[in-house]
């Protein structure tokens, strides 16, 4: 996932509508939904399928499903924060929507493909905008061949699972298995292994977002695994393959002040 440089025409498409058509979406929550309810009331609100650009009141949970949701619409995003962490959101505030819409800073990303093949021959796509994980099943341990590129990097790794993130989803699972935060812009993904057994030493890596990871699934029935794309979860696979869909490109929009970055910067500081 990228940090583009957001073209001219992005920047002036909000700054010069004089009637921002908004659609807004919200969690299931209580406070989402009230936030929901006052800001339509205040600004009106369209069909997000017809607008120029949404607001997504929630945690960063409703943020990844309103990104999938309208994938394909190449939208605008803003979210606010209604939820728990909101590291892919803004700061809820009522006043001055329109306004903070129009001096907003874009920022556009490009999610993971999965490719998964299962134990009885089929084949599963998905799209993961934080990361692609292979997690174990049962009790025992995972056993995964690791190949970059078609090079076999790790013959075998004996783990809990492995991930595969995005800069943006950098912050999410991959930090809490002790990988790496990755700025936006770098052109890198994380491969970080979970609660890796052999080799014990090994880390992780990060490598250039052009390459493409495969992980052959060993021992599959003695030991079977998922792969997930966010919250997509294919069971018994056998292969995954994972690479950058650069075909793709959704746009999130920031506060000057409070951009993705500059979060994935300060989150590096955070004890």
């Amino acid at each position: 996932m990228m940090n583009d440089a957001t073209t001219p025409a992005e920047r002036t498409e909000l700054a010069r509508s004089t009637d921002l058509r908004i659609g807004f979406v919200a969690a299931e929550t209580e406070v989402a939904q009230q936030a929901c309810a006052r800001l339509m009331e205040r600004y009106g609100g369209c069909d997000p399928q017809t607008a120029d650009v949404i607001v997504a009141l929630g945690g960063d949970g409703l943020m990844l499903e309103t990104l999938h949701r309208f994938i394909e619409r190449h939208i605008p995003i803003f979210g606010m924060n209604c939820g728990s962490v909101g590291f892919l959101l803004n700061e809820y505030r009522e006043d001055g929507l329109a306004e903070r819409l129009r001096k907003a800073v874009s920022v556009s990303l490009h999610p993971l493909r999965m490719l998964a093949s299962t134990a009885d021959g089929k084949q599963h796509a998905a799209l993961a905008i934080n990361e692609v994980s292979l997690l174990r099943q049962t009790r025992q341990a995972a056993k995964l061949r690791v190949s970059v590129d078609n090079i076999v990097r790790l013959p075998e790794l004996v783990c809990d699972g492995a991930i595969v993130a995005t800069p943006a989803g950098s912050t999410a699972y991959n930090l809490s298995a002790y990988g790496p935060i990755i700025p936006m812009g770098s052109a890198i993904l994380a491969l970080t292994p979970i609660s890796a057994f052999r080799p014990r030493r090994w880390r992780g890596a990060l490598l250039p977002h052009k390459v493409r990871i495969s992980f052959q699934v060993l021992e599959e029935e003695k030991r079977p695994v998922s792969a997930t794309a966010d919250y997509t979860e294919v069971r018994d696979v056998i292969r995954v393959h994972v690479f950058e869909d650069r075909s793709i490109s959704l746009r999130l929009l920031f506060d000057p002040e409070h951009n993705l970055e500059e979060r994935i910067i300060k989150e590096q500081f955070t004890p």
